[in-house]
């Protein structure tokens, strides 16, 4: 795992030894079964979670009691509730995972002491919610310019890991279609 991290981090910034190894101590290892929540509504949320292995989704319910996909998250990824974590208020969204899910995590209080010693910390996870923020506002205006077909096209070429691991209603909420037509897009492909 923790060559994991290291190999992650390195991407984006360079670490050495050292560093990776005091960041990797302060982390905890947990492992979620299928459909167990990381994260629910109302509850703030505590940790930023780096996924070994697994797929988790970010979702909340609309007004009509329909889950709507906001994003999911697969193996090497980082996941959270950003304004929970940040602000310390309560999730308007939930945080569950879709299959069995190996993650390391660490507090907001542990982040910030990391930051402290290691400021290159706090420039990689700048550059982290940057990449977050900039996939945002892509599928944003994926969402605004595509016709559902494009979309789902779209998301394929992009993330290709996630066809096969995703139920297919999941994938259908994500794109804002109807599972039916999902299917149907799906045979024709």
């Amino acid at each position: 795992m923790k060559a994991q991290i290291k190999e992650y981090f390195n991407r984006y910034v360079t670490f050495n030894e050292s560093e990776i190894d005091s960041f990797y101590s302060k982390l905890k290892t947990k492992t979620f079964q299928k459909k167990k929540f990381l994260l629910k509504e109302h509850s703030v949320c505590k940790y930023k979670y780096f996924i070994i292995k697994g797929v988790v989704r970010s979702f909340y319910i609309d007004t009509k009691g329909n889950e709507k996909i906001t994003q999911f998250a697969i193996d090497n990824w980082w996941v959270t509730n950003m304004e929970s974590f940040i602000k310390e208020t309560p999730s308007t969204q939930y945080l569950q995972t879709i299959e069995e899910t190996t993650v390391l995590y660490l507090s907001k209080e542990t982040l910030e002491k990391l930051y402290i010693e290691n400021p290159k910390l706090e420039r990689l996870f700048r550059i982290i919610a940057e990449n977050m923020l900039i996939a945002n506002l892509r599928k944003n205006d994926v969402f605004l310019q595509m016709k559902s077909k494009d979309r789902y096209t779209d998301f394929v070429n992009k993330l290709p890991n996630f066809i096969q691991r995703v139920p297919q209603y999941m994938i259908a909420s994500y794109l804002e279609i109807t599972p039916e037509y999902l299917s149907e897009l799906r045979r024709h492909a």
